[in-house]
């Protein structure tokens, strides 16, 4: 008798990375929220001690990518930001008016199994709004959602980051935007 290889079709693998969404591109994002805006990227050098800063006031440990941030020509600056969630990272969208108050936050990219609560509209819109005068702080200003607890955190910490960010350096750009 003598054998003979049976292949059936194509072999399918499922990683744990098949959990992760993307919702957005970031010309989706930047459309979502300045729709029909002007966006010119913003040449960002943060400092030393002006990203020690960041990660003080926002508790966030991940470098922010300085290559980001876009200037919307007469309403403000549309940020990408990346946290963790739990495991994986939660890339995310913050469009700022020009006195430093959040306009919108959407969810890009998220890669966790569950948690993806975040993405809910009513829980974003809490950030509506905020200033760097806001404590921006999970279950202070912001309400938790059960069961995506460190999504929530996180994404939370995120936000007090880019807020952070517009008050180290945007800001003397948005003076001169007005």
């Amino acid at each position: 008798m003598r054998w003979e290889p049976f292949f059936a079709g194509p072999l399918i693998v499922i990683s744990s990375a098949s959990w992760g969404n993307i919702y957005f591109s970031s010309e989706q994002a930047q459309q979502a929220v300045f729709p029909g805006g002007k966006f010119e990227l913003v040449s960002l050098a943060l400092t030393k001690e002006q990203r020690d800063a960041l990660r003080t006031r926002s508790g966030v440990y991940e470098p922010f990518q300085e290559n980001r941030v876009w200037a919307v020509a007469g309403k403000g600056f549309f940020v990408i930001d990346q946290v963790v969630g739990k495991h994986e990272t939660i890339t995310f969208a913050v469009g700022l008016n020009l006195d430093g108050s959040v306009k919108q936050v959407e969810i890009m990219e998220y890669r966790e199994s569950y948690g993806y609560e975040v993405r809910d509209a009513a829980w974003r819109k809490q950030f509506v709004g905020k200033t760097v005068a806001s404590p921006v702080k999970l279950n202070n200003d912001i309400v938790n959602i059960t069961g995506a607890t460190l999504s929530c955190k996180h994404v939370t910490d995120g936000v007090r980051r880019v807020l952070a960010v517009y008050d180290t350096v945007l800001k003397s750009t948005a003076n001169a935007q007005r």
